[in-house]
């Protein structure tokens, strides 16, 4: 799995967003990718964060890349 780092979008300012990951097949972000999310309110926000910025938790999925949004 590739991780690519990209900022935030607009919307995902807006939104309160302060860190996401795409698990995608391609280098950009589909319609059907699944998107996690966290506004860092989360209980749990360090260690979901960890583990989605670990590629190797997603060895062996059909994902290729792991797209990674933060400010």
């Amino acid at each position: 799995m590739i991780k690519i780092t990209k900022k935030l979008t607009e919307d995902q300012k807006t939104r309160g967003i302060i860190f996401s990951s795409c698990l995608s097949e391609s280098r950009e972000e589909m319609k059907n990718d699944t998107i996690h999310e966290l506004t860092g309110k989360e209980e749990d926000y360090n260690e979901q964060r960890e583990r989605l910025l670990n590629p190797s938790f997603f060895n062996g999925s059909h994902w290729n890349f792991n797209i990674v949004r933060s400010s």
